[in-house]
């Protein structure tokens, strides 16, 4: 018993040892496979083959830790984007970029691109019932179950709102406006524009 009380306080130094880090040696890593991802990861560029190997269990015969990506040039994981060049969408959509202090420019000049047609109409209807009804309601009179919560939630087709632009609502939509809070990055733009055009029916309805 003894024995196995020195040989415990002898290992216990070592281990604590073993996993200080310095200068650029991060240290023992006892549980690598929860801090390096099988697949491959865009900030990091791991070229040596053999790292991890220790422990790699990888069908390859590679490091556990190699991460880099035979299939793009030089081996990388991320390829840059040509210089001069601006994202665009899979349908030629460019990042929407007026700022959100901006409503009044983007009421005036900022035009849908789609049509309302049927397609446009449904698609922008069952958009509109994931993002939208829960506050807005089913017909856009603002008695959704949170709306009828937080209240004061307008309905689409009184007053002011009812001559709301197409730039207003997706703006909105994009940027967030009053109490409610931004979809720009929850929602595609050709899809906010489909919401646009359905919120557009609802503004016309008559009570």
């Amino acid at each position: 018993m003894r024995r196995n009380n020195i040989a415990i306080w002898l290992l216990l130094p070592a281990a604590v040892f073993a996993c200080r880090a310095k200068g650029d040696y991060p240290g023992t890593e006892f549980a690598p496979n929860m801090y390096h991802s099988v697949p491959y990861e865009p900030f990091t560029q791991i070229t040596d083959e053999n790292a991890g190997k220790w422990l790699s269990n990888r069908d390859d015969g590679k490091g556990e830790y190699y991460n880099s990506n035979p299939n793009n040039p030089y081996g990388m994981n991320m390829r840059m984007p040509v210089p001069n060049t601006v994202k665009r969408t899979d349908n030629g959509y460019l990042p929407y970029r007026v700022h959100k202090d901006s409503m009044e420019y983007a009421s005036r000049y900022v035009l849908n691109p789609l049509d309302s047609t049927p397609e446009i109409l449904s698609r922008g209807k069952e958009l509109y019932g994931v993002f939208c009804a829960a506050c807005h309601g089913d017909l856009g009179k603002g008695d959704g179950l949170v709306g009828q919560v937080y209240m004061g939630v307008p309905a689409y087709n009184l007053g002011r709102y009812r001559d709301l632009s197409e730039g207003n609502i997706f703006h909105a939509i994009t940027h967030g406006w009053g109490r409610m809070g931004a979809h720009g990055s929850q929602i595609q733009i050709e899809d906010r524009w489909k919401i646009v055009r359905y919120v557009q029916v609802l503004q016309q309805q008559n009570d």
